[in-house]
């Protein structure tokens, strides 16, 4: 990939540099807004399933709709902003996941939440790649580590917030969705008020979906294991709680722990992204996660306390994942090509959401420390893939 920008890339990304500072908050503060909604609504829903006494392979394939929602639709979104504006298109959006969210309210049922899940896995894609876009092209190179750690801690503390929510609301009625409902229709604001900073896209990308995998494998697949990882935390781990004793409140707080390392760590991690080679942090940060994914099991066992500091340490590391790989990938690309590169890594990020939680549901079913020894095989995949890369292409 050429790395120069042309002067498309600088019109395109002109609009988004006129008050970087209030762009990159306007993004990130709509991003995190929808991941207090959306983690609320994973944990609810994954909760509602095993009340209902669904196995956890079943409640693992749910939320699989959404990705096959993104890997669907993703290829197609910086096509569909520069038709419709980057605004609209996020408007729009977030109108298509009030109305998900309707939805999950009225109509109750296994089948019905499914393909639910579809639509609205449709309008968290549209959110999340044009927010990550936005970010990404304002970000001073120097500064992309850490500002995409800011990104992600206050993605995560959304993450941890809405399962916190439920605990608040309960897990039964319609009080749950509304409160969800209500978050969406907040982040609605930032985008009204700056949303017409965003970056303008002029033309059609040129470089398709495999074409990224080969050229930046190290970060699509970073995107595939923590969309494999994550997901599963959120809709698993609650099914892991009741499996091993504990009650559903107790399963919405394992939630909030795991997003809560997310919190902690990517700010400083994302720091030394920007000083050190990304490929050699993310081959790092896999093999300490395989390390905690063995040892959450045994420390689950000898004490609650001990799991829990162990699994807010390893979901931190496990975390970074995402925002080291999206660093990674923001180096290499600019402009439309940028917009098309953001759009692969979610699509590698929703095959994961799609691939891991009713693979990694068949581990849980058979006992629920397989939940963590299959994650730990997951990440030790991927450090021997980064570590080929290293060997193969040093520099």
């Amino acid at each position: 990939m050429d790395s120069r920008i042309s002067k498309q890339d600088i019109s395109e990304a002109v609009a988004g540099q006129a008050h970087p500072g209030v762009a990159l908050a306007a993004a990130i503060s709509t991003v995190s807004l929808v991941g207090v909604g959306l983690s609320l609504t994973m944990a609810l829903l994954a909760v509602r399933l095993a009340q209902d006494g669904y196995s956890a392979r079943a409640i693992g394939l749910n939320p699989a709709a959404g990705g096959i929602a993104t890997l669907i639709v993703a290829v197609f979104i910086p096509d569909f902003a520069r038709r419709l504006g980057v605004q609209n298109l996020l408007f729009l959006a977030l109108a298509i996941a009030i109305a998900s969210l309707s939805a999950f309210m009225l109509y109750e049922s296994y089948w019905a939440w499914l393909v639910v899940r579809g639509v609205f896995g449709i309008s968290l894609t549209i959110l999340f790649v044009l927010s990550e876009f936005w970010i990404n092209i304002v970000a001073p190179p120097k500064r992309r580590g850490i500002i995409l750690g800011i990104y992600t801690t206050s993605l995560a503390a959304g993450f941890a917030i809405g399962p916190a929510i439920l605990a608040l609301t309960g897990t039964a009625g319609a009080l749950p969705f509304i409160a969800a409902i209500v978050l969406f229709l907040v982040a609605g604001v930032p985008v009204a008020l700056v949303g017409g900073q965003a970056p303008v896209l002029e033309r059609h990308p040129q470089s398709s979906p495999i074409s990224f995998l080969v050229a930046a494998p190290v970060a699509t697949l970073a995107a595939l294991v923590y969309g494999a990882i994550e997901t599963a935390a959120m809709g698993l781990l609650p099914v892991f709680a009741l499996r091993s004793g504990m009650d559903a409140e107790t399963g919405a707080i394992l939630v909030s722990l795991f997003a809560l390392g997310n919190v902690i760590f990517p700010i400083p991690i994302g720091m030394l992204s920007d000083r050190l080679d990304r490929r050699r942090l993310l081959q790092a940060i896999a093999a300490v996660g395989v390390v905690g994914a063995l040892l959450l099991p045994v420390a689950e066992r000898l004490h609650f306390a001990a799991f829990a500091i162990l699994l807010v340490v390893w979901g931190g590391a496990v975390g970074s994942l995402y925002a080291v790989g999206l660093a990674h990938l923001g180096a290499r690309y600019r402009g439309v090509e940028l917009a098309a590169a953001n759009a692969t890594y979610v699509m590698f990020y929703s095959a994961g959401m799609l691939i891991g939680p009713a693979f990694l549901g068949i581990w849980l079913d058979m006992t629920p420390a397989g939940l963590f020894i299959a994650i730990a095989g997951m990440l030790a995949v991927y450090a021997g893939v980064v570590s080929w890369r290293i060997v193969v292409r040093p520099s």
